[in-house]
């Protein structure tokens, strides 16, 4: 949201069963990632809990001026978003032993990238609407978008990246039981102009773990900010746009 993180505590609800090792892997990957981020482990708390969670709580600062809310999007904005799609689709196949190395190493380096510079480039343009892709998928997030902006998204489908064999694992239908409920929940505010197989669609509904940003810049900045994302090797893809109305709608072509 345009924030500087700076200190983070440490929440675990671990099982007394997970192997001793397992619990440190996960404790020091979030140390290493923090210290990535420039933010320092002030502490946290634990307690038992049969199914293993873990996570961070973010402490920092923003400027009011730079704040990237939902409601800031206008008719005419580019859609630009920070990282490839797919995870949920991608990590459920490799619960059923079909991912290769390479496929889910592609996963993993997506999930560790941070977001910090794609924010902080839309800071400098002066950008104020941005969300992060994460539980609800592109789409659920997009519509948090439309409706706190009021106007209507359109995506297109070709020029949104996906993971590596993120198609072939919707085309295996190997999703998470999320995006099933995305879809349930979201898809009344979605229409499709194309042939888009339903194994396509579903992967706008995929649920992220640690999803890119979406970013509505406005239609004068866009080519700028697409030039300096280039230049300083930050991913960055137009995907789409901001008009009047309401809703999404996904261009197959």
């Amino acid at each position: 949201m345009g924030g500087k993180p700076l200190f983070a505590l440490n929440i675990s609800a671990l099982p007394a069963m997970l192997p001793l090792e397992m619990m440190q892997s996960i404790i020091r990957g979030a140390a290493e990632k923090a210290l990535e981020a420039g933010v320092v482990i002030a502490g946290g708390h634990s307690v038992k809990d049969d199914e293993p969670k873990f996570g961070l709580v973010a402490l920092g600062i923003v400027q009011n001026d730079q704040l990237l809310t939902k409601s800031g999007a206008n008719p005419g904005d580019r859609l630009f978003l920070s990282k490839p799609i797919g995870s949920g689709v991608i990590t459920t196949a490799l619960k059923r032993n079909l991912t290769s190395p390479d496929e889910l190493a592609d996963a993993v380096a997506w999930m560790k990238r941070l977001n910090r510079e794609a924010a902080q480039l839309a800071v400098e343009f002066g950008v104020h609407c941005a969300t992060d892709i994460t539980g609800f998928g592109l789409i659920g997030h997009a519509i948090e978008v439309a409706n706190a902006s009021k106007v209507g998204l359109r995506l297109h489908y070709p020029s949104v990246p996906l993971m590596k064999a993120a198609e072939k694992y919707a085309y295996a239908f190997t999703f998470p039981g999320g995006a099933a409920d995305n879809q349930l929940y979201f898809g009344s505010n979605v229409s499709v102009e194309g042939d888009l197989s339903i194994n396509l669609q579903t992967l706008f509904y995929d649920p992220q773990t640690s999803g890119g940003m979406l970013i509505a810049v406005p239609d004068q900045k866009a080519a700028q900010f697409q030039a300096q994302a280039d230049a300083r090797g930050i991913p960055m893809w137009q995907i789409g746009s901001a008009t009047p109305g309401s809703g999404i709608t996904i261009q197959a072509k």
